[in-house]
């Protein structure tokens, strides 16, 4: 790194060459992480509620 001024030129040029996402995608893609969040939520509480079930199914046939 010879010249810094030149390398902050770069990388300046770089940035301006990426396509950075709309508004509105940028609203998309939140609203599905927050779908795939409760998505994932609920069949977590489905599969915990369920092991529970049998838990408790098997410790009542065991005593």
């Amino acid at each position: 790194m010879r010249n810094p001024i030149k390398f902050i030129q770069e990388v300046k040029q770089e940035a301006f060459k990426v396509t950075w996402p709309t508004g509105k995608e940028t609203v998309q893609g939140a609203l599905m992480v927050f779908a795939m969040a409760v998505v994932m939520s609920l069949f977590f509480l489905l599969v915990d509620q369920f092991l529970k079930f049998l838990l408790d199914l098997f410790l009542r046939i065991s005593i």
